[in-house]
């Protein structure tokens, strides 16, 4: 007998002792190093499929994993969790903070950067975050590029002179007189609160103008900087006419971002998670807490590059680990009813077998239709869906399978403002996705 199939053997043995609860597996090497990291509902059925004889993990799990197997596994150490979604939650940190080999997802908790302006502060100050306050700052953003938004920061510090320091400046503090500003000051990149150089409604008037100016076109900065582009051309100042050349371009990059009110992502979170779920479960009269919620929008363009997105809430904040994008395969045209049934069965069919987490509700992008959509889609499977909706735009109006009328609730309501984040989230992920598949096709990739 091998050493390889010895261990394997081993393997076996060991997952025969482990416990059915849900949980979290790790597999390592000979030196105890984690290579995998998983999730499970049964953690003894979850492991034993990937030992038991015959698997087919190449088809199942995917070549790479099929190797991790074959070749470095040693040994499997599994974390018992209180139920499902703990296990989800504990998998995510786990991937993150030991970033195992094999994991391919969840590694990269990257969002879009912002340009957030912190209000709250006597002496505002601007700089570009992922991570935006969800109060007391005013927002600019999503932006596409990150590289594009660090290049125009400085020229709109040039004409706007704001602070990016993270001093705290309290206005009323009379040390400021004696306080040596940066060179910023110097070179007329910032008036200086720190030292007392500028007032504290002239200040305000500083950043109201670029909160102006970030709001609109910039079509007026655009002018000037067009202008003395022309102008340093002509005198010959080729240096300078390039240099102001670099600059406009980067001051038009700032409009390749999205609308906070349109776009924003969810870590802009304006509502209690928690109120929102609690509010949630009253209203639609659950005698059990709800703690996951996932999201469903298609994205295309008069029928092409059709794709589906499914965004993932637990405890009313985003996981971003559970999102999941598709390519629409089964359809043709613009038939989003029929593209929705595709991806509900895509995502749930998994569910049905026991190999995929089932959420407490599934929210659905649209009306009614959509909503049957989505019900038809469960036909055939072995489980039937949780609680099931749909919202649809500007109305506002809540369907829920099993319930004659629609819901109205207000504006306000804690319940509505959660369900719209994650509406509003599961949108922009489909457009994102959608927009990728779009530049592909454009520039023939595959």
């Amino acid at each position: 007998m091998s050493s390889r199939q010895a261990i394997l053997n081993e393997l076996r043995r060991k997952v025969a002792s482990l416990p059915t609860e849900p949980g979290v597996y790790l597999f390592k090497d000979a030196d105890g190093v984690v290579l995998y990291v998983g999730k499970a509902k049964n953690l003894r059925n979850r492991v034993a499929s990937y030992v038991q004889p015959g698997a087919n993990l190449a088809q199942s799990r995917g070549p790479d994993i099929e190797r991790m197997l074959s070749t470095f596994v040693a040994d499997v150490d599994v974390l018992v969790c209180e139920s499902e979604v703990d296990a989800l939650l504990r998998e995510s940190r786990l991937i993150k903070d030991i970033q195992p080999r094999f994991n391919e997802r969840l590694k990269d908790d990257k969002s879009f950067p912002y340009l957030q302006i912190t209000m709250r502060e006597d002496f505002p100050r601007v700089h570009i975050t992922r991570r935006p306050q969800s109060r007391g700052a005013k927002l600019f953003g999503p932006f596409v590029r990150a590289s594009e938004l660090r290049a125009a920061l400085p020229l709109l510090q040039r004409a706007f002179k704001f602070r990016t320091c993270n001093l705290d400046i309290d206005a009323g503090d009379e040390h400021r007189r004696r306080f040596r500003p940066c060179l910023l000051h110097h070179i007329q990149q910032c008036t200086a609160p720190c030292a007392d150089r500028v007032s504290q409604r002239d200040y305000a008037e500083q950043i109201a103008r670029l909160r102006r100016f970030l709001s609109s076109k910039g079509s007026r900065v655009r002018k000037e900087l067009e202008q003395q582009m022309r102008s340093a051309a002509q005198e010959r100042h080729y240096e300078r006419a390039a240099e102001l050349r670099d600059e406009l371009r980067a001051l038009e990059n700032l409009q390749h971002r999205g609308l906070v009110d349109e776009h924003v992502q969810p870590e802009v979170f304006f509502v209690d998670p928690a109120e929102g779920l609690r509010t949630l479960g009253e209203t639609l009269g659950l005698a059990a807490p709800l703690r996951t919620i996932e999201g469903i929008d298609i994205a295309h363009l008069h029928g092409r590059e059709s794709c589906g997105a499914v965004v993932c809430f637990i405890d009313g904040r985003p996981f971003k680990s559970g999102y999941r994008r598709y390519k629409i395969k089964t359809v043709g045209g613009n038939d989003d009813f029929a593209a929705i049934r595709e991806v509900v069965r895509r995502r749930y069919t998994p569910a049905g077998h026991h190999e995929e987490l089932f959420p407490d509700v599934i929210l659905i992008d649209g009306g009614k239709g959509q909503l049957s959509a989505a019900l038809q889609a469960f036909d055939g499977l072995e489980n039937r869906p949780p609680t099931l909706m749909s919202l649809a735009k500007k109305e506002e109006i809540l369907f829920v399978l099993g319930r004659d009328e629609p819901l109205r609730l207000a504006r306000n309501h804690p319940a509505l403002r959660l369900l719209q984040s994650v509406r509003d989230e599961a949108h922009r992920f489909a457009q994102h996705y959608h927009h990728i598949l779009r530049r592909k096709s454009t520039l023939g990739e595959t």
